[in-house]
């Protein structure tokens, strides 16, 4: 109800919170697109980037605080996921700077936003409807996508602040060769892969990420599903591929318990099967980031997974 009500506020008002003086502030919902803009903006001075999930909150379960939503009111630049899981971003932008500049990034792909799909042996919602569309909202996990919006952030600050243009188009292309580079090492690691499928105990975000080198996936769940105990035919199926396949490994996501993914190897009939983890970045919290946490270090890290789960 509060929340509510700030929305009606800022709508009436038109100007919700009074134009800050306090240079160009940027607010951001998730922590892929933060760490790309921090590395935009640089050593630019008079920017803030605030980053409104970083206490470790899933990116499905986030809700906005009413300071968060002063926040989106009067900042100049707006990112967000702009999928199923934030659509209290629509009430979030009602009202507050009519300069602001909002960037969405699932809606920015246009045609090259993927639906999410069931793949043989992964379960459905069981709330979910037959005629409804829903799109995966994990496109952060592409490098190729990453460069996309790394250019699309830059352009839209070189629009809001001309006299830092330069500073920001040279941070924006140096991070993006950087991108670049590490999109290559994908590319040579699964063009040289004795394998070319993964297997996930778990949800499955890396669509996008898994479509770009050609790689083929089983797992238990799409990536935004809300459930959790898969059924004893899903075990079974997938155990039957660990074995079908000769997978060295199952992977599972950062933050769970693992419990599926090894009951999974469990089941299996082949020796050595490990479990391994790779990263989404749909959680970080910001005593990660303090420690050095960049969206890069956990590109790097998660090719490392990869290059083993594809041997």
């Amino acid at each position: 109800m509060i929340l509510i009500c700030v929305f009606f506020a800022l709508s009436l008002c038109g100007c919700a919170a009074p134009k800050r003086e306090d240079g160009i502030q940027i607010v951001v919902t998730l922590f892929p697109p933060y760490d790309w803009v921090r590395e935009i903006v640089g050593d630019v001075e008079g920017v803030t980037v605030t980053l409104l999930e970083e206490n470790g909150v899933d990116v499905h379960s986030y809700q906005p605080t009413v300071d968060d939503m002063v926040r989106i009111s009067s900042c100049d630049l707006f990112i967000g996921v702009g999928g199923e899981s934030d659509r209290w971003i629509t009430d979030a932008l009602k009202g507050g700077n009519p300069d602001r500049t909002e960037m969405l990034l699932l809606p920015l792909l246009g045609d090259n936003a993927k639906e999410e799909e069931l793949v043989e042996g992964m379960e459905g919602e069981e709330d979910e409807e037959e005629d409804e569309t829903e799109y995966d909202e994990h496109v952060w996990l592409s490098l190729q996508n990453a460069v996309f919006y790394c250019r699309k952030m830059a352009d839209a600050l070189c629009e809001i602040d001309g006299e830092h243009a330069p500073d920001y188009r040279a941070n924006a292309e140096a991070y993006i060769a950087k991108l670049m580079l590490l999109d290559q090492q994908y590319r040579e690691t699964t063009d040289h892969a004795a394998r070319k499928t993964v297997l996930f105990g778990d949800r499955f975000p890396f669509r996008y990420l898994v479509d770009d080198y050609g790689l083929t996936y089983y797992a238990a769940f799409v990536g935004c599903s809300s459930e959790s105990a898969a059924s004893f035919e899903t075990v079974i199926f997938l155990a039957n591929k660990v074995d079908e396949l000769s997978l060295p490994c199952v992977l599972a996501l950062e933050g769970t318990n693992h419990l599926l993914a090894q009951t999974i190897i469990d089941t299996a009939h082949s020796d050595g099967v490990s479990l391994l983890v790779m990263d989404s970045m749909q959680s970080v919290t910001s005593e990660a980031r303090k420690a050095g946490k960049t969206y890069l270090s956990v590109m790097e890290d998660n090719l490392a997974v990869l290059s083993t789960a594809l041997k």
